[in-house]
């Protein structure tokens, strides 16, 4: 069985993302499917390269059982397009910056994560780095229920068993 390779992207991938990777691995993880997934997270900038999450993230993150102290940032390169089936990205200038930089036959995998919580109406997670702790926690919900939207989108559509 191929796996189903997920990317999430923020600007320099040490909240959003590495947040977003953590949630939905754990999700996974609880679900019993990890054998079904590949899952990274990368920044549009090279800011943080080779950083770990920022301390706020990993803190919040710690608090619900998300352990992103093993995390990374990296940026993302022109292979992420072609090896990755979903590249999701966190707002309106990552998603620009990513469908601008990817060739045309791979624009199909880039979205917007937040699409897959339509019930919180937005569609930007909002880049934490410079709000208060609140604003860490705001991410965390918000990528919860993204990512169960996503889980549950791959489960209807048939790529992934259903559980339960």
């Amino acid at each position: 069985m191929e796996k189903i390779k997920v990317l999430f992207v923020c600007l320099g991938n040490i909240c959003r993302s590495p947040t977003a990777e953590g949630v939905f691995t754990k999700l996974v993880k609880d679900h019993d499917l990890e054998a079904y997934f590949s899952i990274d997270s990368a920044g549009t900038h090279a800011y943080h390269v080779g950083k770990e999450p920022d301390l706020r993230s990993q803190a919040a993150a710690l608090e619900r059982d998300i352990d992103l102290s093993g995390l990374r940032g990296r940026q993302v390169i022109n292979g992420d397009f072609e090896d990755f089936d979903f590249v999701l990205a966190m707002d309106d200038e990552n998603y620009s910056i990513l469908i601008n930089a990817c060739p045309e036959q791979y624009k199909t995998k880039v979205n917007y994560f937040l699409d897959y919580a339509p019930q919180l109406n937005e569609r930007q997670v909002p880049d934490p780095y410079y709000g208060g702790q609140y604003g860490f926690e705001r991410v965390l919900d918000m990528i919860e229920q993204a990512s169960a939207g996503f889980l549950k989108t791959l489960q209807e559509s048939g790529r992934i068993k259903s559980t339960g």
